[in-house]
């Protein structure tokens, strides 16, 4: 069976590009912010490109994993070692938010008077949470037709869900589907062509998206809540680099090649605040560090719903940030009760516009005397945490790929070293 093509390596040319791209919109989105803002279709039409790819993409990779498995029970064997994964992992990473927020005290001093919140500036992000129900969450995961997987809410859930079924039925077919096999391996070429030729755009997207958010948003917004900024930015740094490198050592590769490897896509996430802006590509530069491609298929896609570590940090911190800032004591058992509740809102707004905001807010209700109307306090600067949760979000699916591939001895490690010895080489030329 063939394999999915693989990504040329990055270039120094399109890496060194993105960045350049990503100083001067920041840059002339300081210095010119009125004009700034006009480039924010530019942006989004990038993202745009890529998401419309994402679907094709997950369901050929998908369909391929699963339909060339000799072994049935491995999809759902790889299935459940990802969701263990990552409910260890997710469960970690809340728990660092809410350590450091405690440690660090981001909002002690802030002294916000309650009496001049604005519920109104986040009653969208209320409404959107409190529909955010366990039953509607599941129900939601089923399309209403096979097509709308694709054309509806773009929720990775529903393609994962088609193609999981797509793939065990056409691996039952045996021989009859092999015309079928043989029409999603085509597919799977021309969708990686398309989206091959889309990444070209990545400087263009990246650096448009990137003067939209500082000229709409500006610096000087972060300046009240720089002690929240920096708190949680080094929470990222401190779970991606002891955390997650703690993971990587065990598995037996290194973290920071692993982030040279990926310089790229991370340049483009940090630029667009889009952590799916860059799936695609790290599916293919997955597969090309050796793992197999029924778990990069699996694993990826479903991380991006059930392995958002960025965002796990970012609701436990936020949520105590605000009971700082507002004088409100909460007790041990409070903020335990944060966490759990956190545990299952952190899986319900996947595939959402705004899903940080949005899980937050229903995280807020484990802490009834934090009112809701504290988002207020962090909506300008919420963009800016996006970035950090994005790229917290991307490293830490990459590496579940790699540890899950590992433990199903399907991991070509001669290659991973390989790849992550040439990708460092090439960086530093």
């Amino acid at each position: 069976m063939t394999h999915l093509p693989h990504p040329a390596p990055t270039s120094p040319r399109l890496y060194l590009a993105v960045l350049a791209a990503i100083v001067c919109g920041a840059l002339f989105g300081a210095l010119d912010a009125g004009h700034a803002v006009l480039l924010k279709p530019i942006g989004d039409a990038f993202i745009g490109l890529v998401k419309m790819l994402i679907g094709p993409v997950i369901f050929c990779t998908i369909v391929l994993g699963i339909a060339g498995a000799e072994d049935m029970k491995k999809a759902g064997r790889i299935g459940i070692k990802a969701l263990l994964y990552f409910e260890i992992v997710s469960t970690f990473a809340l728990g660092v938010g809410l350590l450091l927020a405690n440690l660090l005290k981001p909002g002690a001093g802030f002294n916000a008077d309650p009496a001049t919140l604005d519920p109104q500036a986040v009653a969208g992000f209320v409404k959107q949470a409190a529909e955010q129900r366990l039953a509607n969450f599941l129900l939601h995961i089923i399309p209403k037709t096979f097509t709308d997987a694709f054309t509806g809410s773009g929720d990775l859930l529903q393609v994962l869900l088609v193609s999981t079924l797509f793939g065990f039925a056409l691996q039952r077919m045996g021989a009859a589907g092999r015309s079928v096999h043989r029409f999603v391996e085509e597919s799977a070429q021309l969708f990686f062509a398309m989206l091959n030729l889309v990444m070209k755009l990545a400087p263009l997207g990246a650096g448009a998206a990137m003067a939209f958010t500082v000229g709409k948003y500006g610096i000087a917004a972060l300046k009240p809540l720089a002690a929240l900024m920096g708190c949680f930015y080094l929470s990222c740094v401190l779970f991606i680099g002891l955390g997650l490198g703690s993971i990587a050592a065990l598995t037996g590769f290194n973290l920071f090649k692993l982030l040279s490897y990926l310089r790229a896509e991370l340049l483009i996430v940090l630029g667009t605040s889009s952590s799916e802006s860059a799936l695609p590509p790290l599916m293919q530069k997955l597969e090309r560090l050796g793992c197999s491609r029924s778990v990069v298929g699996l694993v990826v896609p479903a991380g991006y719903s059930f392995n958002l570590d960025g965002t796990n940090i970012y609701l436990t911190m936020a949520a105590l940030f605000m009971a700082q800032a507002l004088n409100i004591e909460l007790p041990l058992g409070q903020q335990l009760s944060l966490l759990l509740v956190a545990m299952l809102t952190s899986k319900g707004a996947s595939g959402v516009s705004g899903a940080g905001f949005i899980t937050l807010a229903a995280t807020l209700s484990a802490v009834p005397a934090v009112p809701v109307a504290a988002l207020s306090l962090i909506l300008g600067i919420d963009r800016f945490m996006s970035e950090a949760r994005a790229l917290t979000n991307l490293i830490g699916n990459a590496v579940a790929a790699i540890v899950i591939s590992d433990s199903e001895r399907e991991l070509d490690r001669e290659r991973l070293q390989a790849e992550l010895n040439a990708g460092r080489g090439r960086a530093q030329h």
